[in-house]
């Protein structure tokens, strides 16, 4: 268990630039907080001490802001980064490594008591605000984009961004940062609108040729 915990701690340092001491990560890191109980919760669960797990649950989110489903599955070294608004759902299943930013969910899509809820494998990012929801698998080394909305399957290595969420990128071999680079993501919409821009240019061009051909081949009929 104190291995665990270390490890916990080391992630945070090493994915959080603003993190000073190990006194402040035990103390003010929510996100941590909130995997812990998590822990506790998940131990009452699989025992089926379900009013204790929900409990315990229940207390993470008033201490946190961070709702995590007791019979979810959580892995090691996971960073809940910020963490307000977290939900994850109760047959969520997070794999090793993995960061999550504030305002993300892990919903399901049934109402019925099956599989409903994602599958988040290794060193996967998800940007604040990102929606996962469905009883898909979102593949190793993918990165999910700030405010998307992802419905489907997500391969290993690929980035997503949009609503709803399309890959934009895709690589074989991971990606070397574990951070999200928000600010490098590209932006689909944007990149069609360029496009169609340059699609517009070329026909102008075009236009203006055949008028100039046109002009140069009434001159001579005229003359």
């Amino acid at each position: 268990m104190f291995s665990r915990m270390r490890e916990d701690i080391k992630a945070v340092f090493e994915r959080d630039p603003a993190a000073r001491s190990t006194l402040e990560v035990l103390c003010c890191y929510p996100g941590l907080h909130a995997v812990w109980l998590q822990r506790i919760s998940h131990w009452f669960w699989v025992r089926r001490l379900f009013f204790l797990g929900r409990f315990v649950s229940h207390l993470a989110r008033f201490l946190t802001g961070i709702e995590i489903h007791p019979g979810a599955t959580i892995g090691r070294r996971v960073f809940i980064d910020h963490g307000m608004g977290v939900v994850i759902g109760e047959t969520a299943e997070i794999g090793d490594d993995v960061t999550l930013y504030h305002g993300v969910t892990l919903g399901g899509v049934s109402l019925e008591k099956v599989k409903r809820h994602p599958t988040v494998e290794s060193n996967v990012v998800i940007g604040s605000g990102a929606k996962v929801l469905g009883p898909f698998t979102v593949g190793k080394g993918s990165r999910i984009g700030s405010n998307s909305v992802v419905i489907k399957e997500v391969p290993a290595n690929a980035t997503v961004v949009g609503v709803p969420g399309r890959v934009v990128m895709a690589a074989e071999k991971p990606a070397e940062k574990t951070d999200l680079e928000h600010g490098k993501l590209p932006d689909p919409e944007a990149k069609a609108i360029a496009c169609l821009f340059d699609q517009v240019r070329d026909l102008e061009k075009k236009y203006a040729d055949l008028a100039r051909e046109h002009e140069k081949l009434k001159q001579r009929l005229e003359a």
